[in-house]
């Protein structure tokens, strides 16, 4: 992957990002697949959605063409592939139009110069978390995995969403259900479980361990939302738990991944003993 610091070769003149259609795709899904940990979460949107641009789904754009830079525009801002000069003209093409994204996310190469051309607009920053190892997992989990751990069921939506609502608010600091009463996260939640991409340990009808396969791509499941109750933290339950659900995700030929903030040393240990390698760095920043 190129450098955002690499000197651009293009000509600077008429060089603005431009968006993407369903024409681009074979062109942008080959790219991506280059980069296939990094970029799980949007080649999963993309392989599901395609880049029409009537959806709803978000755009990508780029400045040059697919194999020279990729931005996606969604809920998340997803900073792909580019040079300095291709991250100005992505925070140019951003700050035109009502902001619609909740976070600039990313390789901490691109996410984090394309923060700094935004920050004047859009800042400050509810929290910056700049150092995130991406992790993956291509072979069975080292250790044992929990065997209680399994798919969630539809009519156990409500008990999982309590435990859903508590790693949220948890994670980014702010309760998902306000704004419109938590009826859009529902729905979230409801759609990963209904696809069979929620996974739990029961414990008396409670939730004791929780996480989901966020984005699913042709070669990649990112796990997302991996949360032990309170009352069984420091027995084990999150690693081998994770071990069970990195298991079914390399069970299907694709390689498991997650990414952590550097300072949970817990969290890093037990993806450790897991099996799981550094394999990039991401940055995330969070917006009011």
């Amino acid at each position: 992957m190129r450098s955002v610091l690499e000197p651009t070769r293009r000509a600077k003149a008429s060089s603005g990002a431009r968006q993407l259609a369903n024409r681009d795709l074979t062109q942008v899904l080959r790219v991506l697949d280059a980069d296939p940990v990094a970029t799980c979460m949007v080649a999963a949107r993309l392989q599901e959605f395609g880049l029409d641009t009537r959806g709803a789904y978000g755009e990508l754009w780029s400045r040059g063409g697919p194999g020279e830079s990729l931005c996606f525009s969604g809920a998340n801002l997803v900073p792909l592939r580019g040079t300095r000069e291709d991250m100005r003209a992505f925070a140019e093409r951003a700050i035109r139009g009502p902001r619609i994204c909740s976070s600039v996310v990313g390789r901490r190469e691109l996410a984090l110069p394309l923060w700094e051309l935004l920050a004047e607009q859009w800042g400050p920053a509810r929290e910056l978390r700049d150092d995130q190892p991406l992790l993956a997992l291509e072979h069975p989990a080292a250790i044992t995995p929990d065997q209680k751990v399994r798919r969630v069921r539809p009519e156990e939506l409500e008990r999982y969403l309590v435990a859903a609502v508590a790693m949220f608010t948890e994670e980014i600091g702010i309760d998902p259900r306000a704004g419109d009463g938590g009826r859009g996260y529902r729905r979230r939640v409801q759609t990963l479980i209904e696809s069979g991409r929620a996974w739990a340990r029961f414990e008396d009808g409670e939730v004791v361990f929780k996480a989901e396969v966020g984005a699913l791509s042709r070669r990649t499941g990112q796990i997302q939302g991996v949360w032990v109750h309170p009352d069984y933290r420091g027995k084990g339950f999150g690693t081998s738990g994770t071990a069970a659900v990195a298991n079914v995700v390399v069970a299907s030929g694709r390689t498991a991944s997650l990414y952590v903030n550097c300072y949970n040393e817990v969290a890093r240990r037990a993806y450790a003993s897991v099996g799981f390698r550094q394999v990039a760095t991401f940055a995330t920043v969070l917006l009011d």
